[in-house]
C-alpha cells in the first residue's frame, strides 16, 4: 500500500527544517508498518494523503472550514483533521514549525502504536494547544566513567532528542558542573568547570593538562551536534554552567585540573569563554547559571557575574539567561536584566525532591526567617552569605520571586531527589505538575530526569547507569526504562487535560490486555514516595535524604549517639518523630500531631496516621494491579519485568513508611503519657515496617549491590544495607517495652483520642473564589458547610498569605451569617505585590479538616490562588 505526503512548497512553515524532519519521521514510521510513501503535489487529492501546511496556508483554512475547527494560532499549536470532502485525506496544520512538528509526530506516534493502521488516522479533529511556555528536561553530566559514553554517542542523541520532541518537550538543558555541591574533595572534575574542556579561548593559555586537544575539540563538536540536533527538531537548547570554580580545595585525587588561570583573569576569561561557546554553537538558545556559593563564587560576587553576563550579551544574538533562584539577590538579578536579554528565574519545586503536584504552601520554618550575616562563621558560610543569611527562603521554593510586577520569567525546576532509580509514571501527578507549572503566571517546568546524579562525586561504575545485576533488564539507552515517564511529563505539561489515549497507546504493545492494570499499578506506586517526601522530610538536601533507598532515622532517641544518621537539618532532638514535613502548612509532624491531640486542639492538617492510611491504600492498589500483570503476561519482556520489580519495591516501601509513621505516633504518645499499650502498638507497627523493608530488599536483588549516587553510605549501596539500622531501632523499642512501666500512665484514654481525631468531619464545602482582589481593599470570602457533620462544626477559619515564602500565614476567624461563614481579609495585608493563597480550616469539638485538600488522588492543590486586579487601588 502506498501513502502520499504532500507539503505546500510555498509554505515557509511546512518547508522549515523542523517540519521537514518531522515529515521524514512520519515516512519512516509508515515504512516500518509496511506502507510505502511517495511525495505528492499539494494540489493532489491522491488517496490516502497527508496534507502538511502552516496556519498561513489559505488552502488549509478552506479545508478546515468544513470541520468546524479553527486554524491553529501560536507556534506550538496544531490540528490534525480529516478532510471533510476527501475521506482518505488527513490535514496536519501547525501554527508554526514547532506546532507542525507536534502534529506530524502525533500522527507518527498513532501509526507506530496502532494495532491496525486505519484507526491511527483520526476521524475527528485532534487539536493541540500548549498550556505551558516551557517544558524542559535537564540531563546532568557528572561522571566521566558513566557519562562520556552517551555524551560522545551521536546515535544516542538522535534517539533521545527525537523522543523528547515526540513527547512535546520544547527545551533540552544539558547540565554541566552540578556534580559537586562545593569545590572541595573533587575527584571527577570532567566538564565541572566546563570552558577549558570545550574550547581554547584566544588570549588565554587556560587548559586541562590531563586532556588532549583532540578530546577537547571533540567535546565541542559534540556540544554543537547536540544543540544543532535540538534546533533541527524544534527544541530549544539550554546549556547549564553550574560551576565557575577553577581550583579545587583539598582535592589531591582530582583526575583533572585547570592551569593558566588567576583571580585577576578569572572573570574576563569566563566572559570570553561563554561568548566563544555561543559563537561556536549558534543553536544554544539559553544559558543557566548557578549564582549562589556552591557555584564556586562567593555570594555577592556582583562584579564577576556582571562580567560573565556581558559575555552572553556579546555573542551577537538574543540568548536567554536563566538564574537558579537559590541565593539570588536584587543586584545580581538587576545586572542580568541590564543586559537587555530575556531573563528567567528558576526556583526549586519541592526543594531538592519530588513531592505531590502542587507548590508547597509553606516552606519549613527553619528556612523562612532572615538570619544574621553568617560570613564570619566559616569559609563555607562566607560563600553562602545570602542563601544562609539575608535570603534563606530562596533555597527550597519560589521564595519572593512571584512578584506581580516581575520583569522576568519563572520556570520551576523539579529536582531529582525523591525517586531517581525506580520506574515512575502517574498520569494524575504528571497532569498536576503541568497545571502547577503555570502558578501565578509562571512560564513552565524543568524536570531533572531520572538517574540524575548517578555516579556523582567520582562514584561512576562502568556497569550501566540503570544498575541492573540482571543484564537482561538493561535497556539499550538508559532513558528507555523511563520512556513512559517522559511521555507523561512531556505531554501532560503541554496539555494537562489530554485524553488518556496519549499515554495508553504506548502500553498496549508490552502489556496487551493487562495495560489498564499496569497503568493503575504504576500510578498508585508512583504516588507513594512523593507523599512520604512531604510528610517526613528528614532533610531538604537530596545529598542526605533519599527515601527510595532510605537511610533509617530512629524513632527511639538514644543519648549515646549509637543510632547515628545523616539528617542534620532536622529539629533537635533529631529523631523520627520530630522531623518537620516539607510543607508544614498542609501536613502535621508526628510530635506536633501528638501534642495537638493531647491538648485537644486539632488544626485539620493531614496527620501522620492519615498519610500512613494513604500509603497502605496505594501499596495495596499497586500490588493488585501488578499481580494481574504477572498472571496474564507469563513470558514478559524486559519492560514488563522492570515494572513488576519496581512496582513491587515501591509497594513495599509504602508499607514500610506506613508502619514507621504509625509506630512513631504511638511511640510519641507513649513518651507523653507513659501508656504501655501505646508502646506495644509502636513495636507492632515497627515490626511490620521492618518486614516490609525486608520484602523490598528481596525484590531488589535484580540490582547491583552498590548503586552509586555519591560517595557517602547514604547515597550508595542497596536496600539490604539499610536493614541493620531498622532492626536496631526495633530492638531499642522492644527494650523499652521490657522496662518497668508506670502503673496506669497518666490516665489518658489514648486510643479514644486518636479515634476521635482521625474521624475527620464529613462536610460538604461550597466556595466560589473571587476572580481577583483589589490591592489595599478588604476581601470578603464566604463558605457554605453542609453534609452529615455540618451540625458538629464549631467554627471555620481562613488561613491566608501573600505568595511569598518569606512570610508566615495569617489566620482570620470566620463568622456565621445568613447560613454561611464569612470573613473579610484586611486590605493592609493585600498589597497586590503578590498573588494571594488561602485555605479553610473546619473544626468540630475533637477534630478538624482543611479545604481544599489533596483530593482522593492526592494530586490536587490544597489552597486557592487569587491574583490582584490590575491598575490602581479601587479601579
Amino acid at each position: 500500500m502506498e501513502f502520499a505526503i504532500a507539503i505546500d512548497p510555498a509554505d515557509r512553515v511546512a518547508t522549515s527544517a523542523p517540519a521537514t524532519w518531522a515529515a521524514d519521521q512520519l515516512r519512516d514510521v509508515l515504512g516500518r508498518r509496511g506502507m510505502a510513501t511517495q511525495p505528492a503535489e499539494w494540489s493532489d487529492d491522491a488517496s490516502p494523503t497527508v496534507l502538511v501546511a502552516g496556519a498561513g496556508s489559505s488552502a488549509v483554512a478552506q479545508r478546515l472550514e468544513g470541520t468546524g475547527v479553527e486554524v491553529p494560532h501560536g507556534d506550538e499549536a496544531f490540528v490534525i483533521a480529516p478532510d471533510p470532502d476527501h475521506g482518505d485525506v488527513t490535514i496536519v496544520c501547525g501554527g508554526g514549525p514547532r506546532g507542525l512538528v507536534y502534529g506530524l509526530l502525533e500522527l507518527a506516534d498513532r501509526v507506530e502504536h496502532a494495532a491496525r493502521l486505519t484507526p491511527a488516522f483520526p476521524r475527528s479533529p485532534v487539536v493541540g494547544r500548549p498550556f505551558n511556555d516551557v517544558r524542559s528536561v535537564a540531563r546532568l553530566f557528572c561522571s566521566d566513567v558513566e557519562d562520556l559514553p552517551w555524551f560522545h554517542d551521536e546515535g544516542f542523541w538522535d534517539r533521545y532528542l527525537t523522543m523528547l520532541a515526540t513527547q512535546r518537550f520544547n527545551r533540552f538543558s544539558l547540565t554541566l558542573g552540578l556534580g559537586y555541591n562545593y569545590h572541595r574533595g573533587v575527584t571527577d572534575a570532567y566538564l565541572y568547570f566546563a570552558y577549558p574542556f570545550l574550547l581554547a579561548v584566544p588570549g588565554y593559555d587556560v587548559r586541562v593538562p590531563q586532556l588532549s586537544d583532540d578530546e577537547r575539540d571533540r567535546n565541542l563538536v559534540m556540544l554543537r551536534y547536540v544543540s544543532d540536533g535540538c534546533a533541527a527538531r524544534g527544541l530549544d537548547f539550554q546549556l547549564g554552567l553550574w560551576t565557575h570554580a577553577y581550583a579545587w580545595l583539598d582535592s589531591p585525587d582530582a583526575r583533572h585540573t585547570i592551569e593558566g588561570l588567576s583571580p585577576d583573569r578569572h572573570a574576563p576569561y569566563c566572559r570570553d569563554a561563554v561568548e566563544g561557546l555561543l559563537e561556536a554553537c549558534p543553536s544554544i538558545g539559553g544559558v543557566t547559571f548557578r549564582i549562589h556559593g556552591e557555584s564556586g563564587m562567593p555570594e555577592r560576587s556582583w562584579d564577576f557575574w556582571r562580567t560573565v553576563f556581558a559575555g552572553v550579551a556579546g555573542c551577537g544574538r538574543s540568548v536567554g539567561i536563566d538564574l537558579h533562584a537559590k541565593g539570588l539577590d536584587d543586584r545580581t538579578l538587576g545586572d542580568a536584566l541590564g543586559t537587555g536579554l530575556p531573563v528567567t528565574v528558576s526556583p526549586k519545586f519541592w526543594a531538592e525532591h519530588m513531592g505531590p503536584p502542587y507548590h508547597q504552601a509553606a516552606i519549613r520554618e527553619r528556612e523562612r526567617p532572615v538570619r544574621e550575616d553568617p560570613s564570619d562563621r566559616s569559609e563555607w558560610h562566607r560563600y553562602m552569605a545570602v542563601s544562609e543569611g539575608s535570603r534563606p527562603f530562596t533555597r527550597y521554593g519560589y521564595g519572593d520571586f512571584l512578584r506581580e510586577d516581575r520583569p522576568y520569567s519563572i520556570v520551576h525546576r523539579l529536582w531529582a531527589g525523591t525517586q531517581r532509580l525506580l520506574v515512575w509514571g502517574d498520569p494524575a501527578t504528571a497532569a498536576g505538575y503541568g497545571r502547577a507549572a503555570s502558578l501565578a503566571g509562571s512560564q513552565g517546568l524543568e524536570w531533572c530526569e531520572p538517574l540524575t546524579f548517578k555516579g556523582r562525586e567520582g562514584t561512576g561504575i562502568a556497569h550501566g547507569r540503570t544498575g541492573y545485576a540482571d543484564r537482561s533488564l538493561e535497556p539499550t539507552d538508559d532513558w528507555e526504562k523511563y520512556a513512559y515517564a517522559y511521555r507523561l511529563v512531556g505531554r501532560l505539561s503541554y496539555e494537562p487535560d489530554a485524553p488518556a489515549d496519549q499515554w495508553r497507546r504506548a502500553l498496549a504493545g508490552s502489556f496487551g490486555a493487562t495495560a489498564p492494570a499496569a497503568e493503575s499499578a504504576l500510578a498508585s506506586a508512583s504516588r507513594i514516595l512523593p507523599i512520604v517526601t512531604v510528610a517526613h522530610h528528614a532533610s531538604a538536601s537530596n545529598n542526605y535524604f533519599w527515601p527510595e533507598i532510605y537511610t533509617d532515622m530512629p524513632i527511639v532517641w538514644t543519648d549515646d549517639g549509637t543510632r547515628s544518621h545523616p539528617y542534620l537539618d532536622s529539629p533537635e532532638p533529631r529523631r523520627f518523630g520530630t522531623v518537620s514535613p516539607l510543607d508544614p502548612e498542609v501536613f502535621s509532624p508526628v510530635a506536633g500531631y501528638v501534642r495537638e491531640l493531647l491538648e485537644g486542639e486539632p488544626d485539620g492538617r493531614m496527620s501522620p496516621l492519615q498519610v500512613a492510611d494513604h500509603l497502605e491504600r496505594l501499596a495495596d492498589g499497586s500490588v493488585r494491579g501488578i499481580e494481574r500483570v504477572e498472571i496474564s503476561v507469563p513470558t514478559a519482556d524486559a519492560e514488563v519485568r522492570r515494572w513488576i520489580v519496581d512496582v513491587g519495591i515501591l509497594a513495599a516501601l509504602g508499607r514500610f513508611f506506613a508502619g514507621k509513621l504509625r509506630s512513631a505516633v504511638w511511640y510519641e504518645l507513649h513518651r507523653s503519657t507513659g501508656e504501655r499499650a501505646s508502646l506495644q502498638r509502636a513495636v507492632d507497627h515497627l515490626a511490620a515496617a521492618r518486614d516490609a523493608w525486608s520484602d523490598a530488599a528481596e525484590r531488589a536483588s535484580v540490582y547491583v549491590p552498590d548503586l552509586t549516587f555519591g560517595p557517602e553510605a547514604r547515597l550508595r549501596g542497596h536496600w539490604v544495607d539499610r536493614l541493620p539500622a531498622i532492626e536496631a531501632d526495633l530492638q531499642d523499642m522492644r527494650d523499652r517495652l521490657r522496662e518497668p512501666a508506670a502503673a496506669h500512665g497518666n490516665g489518658v484514654d489514648v486510643a479514644a483520642l486518636v479515634d476521635a481525631a482521625e474521624r475527620r468531619p464529613v462536610v460538604d464545602i461550597t466556595h466560589a473564589p473571587p476572580e481577583r482582589f483589589v490591592p489595599g481593599e478588604p476581601l470578603t470570602l464566604s463558605v457554605g458547610v453542609g453534609g452529615e457533620d455540618a451540625v458538629r462544626v464549631a467554627g471555620v477559619r481562613v488561613r491566608f498569605r501573600p505568595m511569598n515564602h518569606a512570610l508566615a500565614f495569617s489566620t482570620c476567624e470566620m463568622r456565621w451569617t445568613d447560613g454561611e461563614y464569612t470573613a473579610g481579609l484586611p486590605g493592609s495585608e493585600l498589597t497586590g505585590e503578590y498573588p494571594l493563597a488561602y485555605a479553610f480550616e473546619v473544626r468540630t469539638d475533637r477534630s478538624a479538616c482543611r479545604y481544599p485538600g489533596l483530593g482522593s488522588t492526592l494530586t490536587e492543590q490544597p489552597y486557592v490562588v487569587v491574583r490582584p486586579a490590575r491598575g490602581r487601588r479601587g479601579s
